[in-house]
């Protein structure tokens, strides 16, 4: 079972602690996000869509599912990069559900999750017990950081995307 910000806490710790198994423990905590979030994000593509639809009709549900058509990833990059505790089960659950590509879904949650942990894991080597405080205390930078990063993700997608669409067409267009 999960526990907010659990990770976040234990990696700084061993960050602090132990520095010189900071490197693995960063590794194995990407690992297990990316593998936690793939599982769930395999069995809201198998049947996710239908329990989605009971609740994306009205309401809370209705509003979280046009932000995601909205803005797509970022939904889910967001969350999985931000050192603040923010539920990143929904916005993963959604994305298998509206069968986001696996190679996206992939790219974002790993690219989110190694710079928040390396991160978290620098600052604790840097600060020590007082990592926390410090994010606290420059939370705006923080914020302003993570919707950068968020941007140039979306664009890198975006470009990524057009990219394969123009080289399918140009194959298309060559036959």
């Amino acid at each position: 079972m999960p526990i907010i910000g659990g990770v976040d806490v234990l990696l700084v710790t061993i960050a602090v602690v132990s520095p010189s198994q900071t490197y693995l423990a960063t590794s194995c905590a990407i690992a297990g996000s990316l593998l936690g979030s793939l599982i769930l994000f395999a069995i809201a593509r198998k049947g996710g869509e239908v329990l989605l639809e009971k609740y994306i009709s009205h309401g809370r549900g209705k509003k979280l599912h046009d932000w995601f058509e909205r803005y797509g990833l970022i939904t889910v990059f967001v969350p999985a990069i931000s050192p603040l505790p923010m539920p990143m089960k929904i916005p993963v659950f959604c994305a298998g559900a509206l069968e986001v590509r696996w190679s996206y879904f992939i790219a974002i949650v790993l690219l989110s999750r190694t710079i928040r942990y390396i991160a978290l894991a620098s600052l604790g080597a840097h600060f020590g017990t007082e990592t926390f405080a410090y994010l606290k205390h420059h939370a705006l930078f923080v914020i302003i950081v993570i919707t950068g990063l968020a941007v140039l993700s979306v664009v890198l997608l975006r470009i990524l995307d057009s990219t394969k669409r123009d080289s399918s067409g140009e194959a298309k267009a060559g036959l």
